[in-house]
């Protein structure tokens, strides 16, 4: 059968299984590129806990680099999809290639700006004199990888959206095991110390890219890297990044919603609470690269079917995944509800941390087994093309919502702190209540439309 027809001709739930699974696999791998190097240097002899926090200081510039490769890539790969629905494969390869250069130019951008004004921005992050040594030579390391993790990450999006999902996977799990084989030679053996950390992970993002680019670049692709498409045009290249803007917008936000969350919690808690909230947002991307796994196996599927015009298939893609993101959610939430301190102590085991961490993890996942619904909701919107109501619960969600609420439940109760972590739970109640009525109109109109199209 022909590689770009499987999407719309075999069985939704097995296609579904195939294709989401290596993306899990690759997102729970992909978390063990951060969460890897917590977990050694949260365990750094007599500076562990303020290393640490030093580490999740440097978490906003973190997201925000990511943040730009889903512009590009989130946004590009749901085009590519719906052209292969189409047919329009000579289109499709243009996408990809603009979205190439796109992604080189912010890459080359970022790293200026994040190396000569980085040390800057850690202190607005929230980082005190206590860790702003380690936050910085993390970060100056770091910054200077951002073209290999725009790379990876981003250009691997094209690998998945053609349905290779197995190659995608392998992507991310042959940086990832580099990864954590070169951190603990160079944090210990090397007495490199967070700097060994960071450089571990842009040699392991390095080794990523380059596997991503050699399979674009060759034979057993579908859509291919080729250079007569790499001249930047911006008719092809708008669509792309008005479709990327919500996942961007997503992902950016966590920059800044860990700025808000790390300097009201400096000060109402001091380096404790910004040490917690350390952990409590590397469990939260526990919680979150599985579902985007399971998106991401979805979208092929939903946005291929939804070029082609088929809407029962399209109607089934999103039954499943909103009953596969379901079922992970409530069950890792129940875990956390139950045993928060054996969470924490994967990261680091001093008493006065543990303790106040699973205190605070009890309260800012307190209704996290409902956000799968806000996630299935808000991906099948980009993968049928609709940017902009995936754009505006993006930004309900975390600017209209929950940066707010950060600084106004302060005010309401005697604990400040833990008011500061209720935010979370709030705002994902109001957030998944309100994106569940928008999708449920939205989406039963489009099924009707395509149907309409069907019987024409």
């Amino acid at each position: 059968m022909d590689n770009k027809e499987f999407l719309g001709t075999e069985k939704i739930s097995s296609l579904l299984f195939k294709l989401a699974l290596p993306s899990v696999v690759a997102q729970l791998v992909n978390l063990l590129y951060n969460m890897v190097d917590r977990i050694y240097i949260g365990h750094m002899a007599e500076v562990g806990s303020l290393a640490l926090t030093g580490v999740g200081v440097c978490m906003p510039v973190i997201m925000l680099v990511s943040a730009f490769a889903a512009l590009v890539g989130m946004g590009g790969a749901p085009q590519v999809s719906i052209c292969m629905g189409r047919k329009e494969h000579d289109k499709a390869e243009k996408i990809m290639g603009n979205c190439f250069v796109f992604l080189i130019c912010i890459s080359v951008l970022l790293t200026l700006i994040l190396y000569i004004f980085g040390e800057r921005f850690l202190m607005v992050f929230g980082a005190s004199e206590n860790t702003i040594g380690f936050a910085a030579d993390y970060l100056k390391i770091y910054v200077l990888g951002t073209i290999f993790v725009q790379m990876a990450l981003g250009m691997n999006m094209f690998i998945t959206c053609q349905g290779f999902t197995k190659i995608s996977m392998l992507s991310v799990v042959i940086g990832a095991g580099l990864n954590i084989a070169l951190d603990p030679i160079f944090i210990f053996g090397l007495d490199m110390g967070v700097k060994g950390a960071a450089l571990a992970t842009i040699i392991s993002q390095a080794v990523s890219a380059a596997w991503v680019i050699r399979f674009l670049s060759g034979k057993k692709t579908g859509i291919r890297l080729k250079k007569e498409y790499f001249k930047v045009d911006f008719k092809v290249l708008a669509p792309c990044l008005a479709l990327g803007v919500s996942p961007f917008i997503m992902q950016s936000t966590e920059s800044i919603l860990s700025i808000c969350f790390n300097s009201s919690l400096l000060k109402y808690g001091g380096d404790l609470a910004v040490g917690a909230m350390t952990i409590l947002s590397t469990v939260m991307q526990f919680s979150m690269l599985p579902l985007q796994g399971l998106s991401q196996g979805a979208q092929p599927i939903t946005s291929y079917n939804y070029g082609a015009g088929n809407s029962d298939r399209v109607k089934q893609s999103f039954g499943l995944l909103l009953k596969a993101c379901l079922i992970y959610s409530v069950v890792l939430w129940v875990l956390i509800i139950i045993f928060p301190s054996r969470f924490v102590m994967l990261f680091n085991s001093e008493p006065a941390l543990v303790e106040y961490a699973s205190w605070a993890m009890r309260i800012y996942f307190a209704v996290s087994g409902i956000f799968s619904i806000q996630i299935a909701c808000q991906q099948t919107f980009i993968a049928i093309g609709n940017a902009k109501t995936s754009l505006f619960l993006a930004v309900l969600r975390k600017i209209i919502l929950l940066i707010p609420l950060i600084y106004i439940l302060p005010n309401f109760f005697e604990d400040k702190a833990m008011a500061v972590y209720l935010a979370e739970p709030v705002a994902d109640t109001l957030a998944v209540l309100t994106t569940s009525i928008l999708f449920y109109r939205y989406f039963k109109k489009t099924l009707k439309q395509m149907k309409d199209k069907e019987n024409i």
